[in-house]
């Protein structure tokens, strides 16, 4: 099967080397295990063999993907909405409407894709049946079962019956794999070791901090970061918070995320770091794996990694698909570099000002409609440069959501587009439009 038009809508002209042998793999009748690096292209490296294992006569859920984290599940429904295929697929996860998801499964998606607690519930309530499913994908299954889903998955391949085909995926080698699963005759995959552009494109720093105040270092290091899109890694939430007290206090543009915070709001930073209005985030190792966080030129460890995997994953959010990345490690009188780390960071030194980086350039614009709206790319568009007075060069990356919208805008124009617009409609309905906070 050729791939050509779906890799047209990624802007891609071949697939990589994992991608090809993942999809040899998956059209042969064994299961599959999958290790390969973060921001290797895993997504498409399962989701393109799929669509041949789907049949246009079957109306019922024929693939099955279950995720560790409700954003892995949105990057995954997002990614195969991009392929434009004539097959329906679903997303359920929790803190999503409940009552969008059941009015959704009454005409089942030929691919349905959530997470293990989300579709177990669908499973008690009878909104879901799984008796003609015949593939099942466990994305981040090694995550699934750290994040202690173990239950709830092995509850769910009970009512797969008529299973022909398990695909397990993961960043990092699986050091065994549950009975529950079902794996009989297996091919696995590991690139871990064989992509090597991967980690000759990665630069390790190290930073040692002079006196006694840690975030004040990072400060200096953001200055001298100038603007490139970061991660600040941190081990917990409370230390987030702190930092971005401290970052809000010197007006320094930035979003937090963690998995205390409300659903929408850990979306809204992931959209306003993709589309540009920020560029640093500061987070836990929630946002270590399975986001769709592309062009992360830095990653900072401001607190060290507990082990191996967690570095791997962390440092996996930069440099990726051979592209340029650098890890900083934040090293404090208290702090060590990590044992398993196996080569010599680079020292790097601090500035002895700090220079506060520039304002960004875009702004994102809230509009309350979304795809429950029946409002498009091309609706918003068409209000903001005929009534908005925006260029196309004014206008930014747009996310729909199901009932909002995100529009990144030139920060030079969005006030004045707000004033021209505030009392415009999209398809003849007034709707809420404002700059997102």
């Amino acid at each position: 099967m050729k791939y050509t038009t779906i890799l047209a809508n990624f802007n891609i002209t071949e697939l990589n080397e994992m991608q090809k042998a993942s999809i040899e793999a998956i059209t042969q009748p064994k299961d599959v295990i999958l290790i390969a690096p973060t921001g290797s292209g895993k997504t498409l490296g399962f989701l393109l063999p799929t669509l041949q294992l789907l049949e246009d006569d079957n109306n019922s859920v024929q693939v099955l993907i279950l995720v560790p984290s409700r954003e892995l599940a949105i990057q995954i429904e997002t990614v195969f909405k991009q392929m434009s295929t004539t097959y329906k697929i679903n997303c359920c996860y929790g803190g999503h409407s409940v009552g969008i998801e059941e009015k959704n499964l009454k005409v089942p998606p030929a691919v349905l894709v959530g997470t293990p607690g989300r579709i177990a519930h669908h499973l008690r309530r009878k909104n879901l049946e799984l008796n003609r499913t015949h593939t099942l994908i466990l994305d981040e299954f090694d995550k699934s079962l750290e994040f202690g889903f173990k239950d709830e998955m092995e509850f769910i391949i009970s009512k797969c019956k008529h299973l022909k085909k398990r695909i397990l995926t993961s960043a990092t080698a699986l050091k065994e794999i549950p009975d529950f699963v079902g794996l009989t005759d297996s091919i696995s995959i590991n690139y871990t070791n064989e992509h090597q552009q991967l980690k000759s494109s990665l630069v390790l720093k190290s930073v040692q901090v002079m006196g006694d105040d840690k975030i004040e270092a990072l400060l200096l290091l953001l200055s001298k970061i100038n603007n490139k899109p970061t991660l600040v890694f941190c081990n917990h939430r409370e230390v987030v918070t702190r930092i971005s007290e401290q970052l809000t206090l010197f007006k320094i543009e930035h979003g937090y995320y963690h998995g205390g915070l409300e659903q929408i709001d850990r979306e809204k930073a992931l959209i306003k770091l993709r589309n540009g209005s920020i560029n640093y985030l500061i987070t836990t190792d929630l946002a270590a794996r399975g986001l769709d966080i592309p062009e992360i030129e830095a990653i900072v460890h401001y607190q060290m990694p507990p082990n191996e995997e967690v570095m791997i994953h962390r440092n996996g959010r930069t440099a990726r698909m051979n592209a340029q990345g650098t890890a900083y490690f934040l090293l404090d009188v208290d702090d060590y570099l990590p044992k398993f780390l196996t080569i010599t960071p680079e020292i790097e030194t601090l500035p002895t000002e700090m220079v506060l980086p520039k304002p960004s350039v875009w702004k994102t614009l809230y509009i309350g409609a979304g795809k429950k709206d029946k409002i498009s790319k091309m609706d918003i568009v068409g209000m903001l440069i005929q009534k908005g007075q925006l260029k196309k060069e004014e206008l930014g990356k747009i996310e729909v959501l199901d009932h909002m919208a995100y529009v990144a805008v030139k920060s030079s124009k969005i006030l004045k587009t707000l004033q021209l617009i505030k009392d415009e409609k999209i398809k003849n309905r007034k709707f809420k439009m404002a700059l997102s906070t």
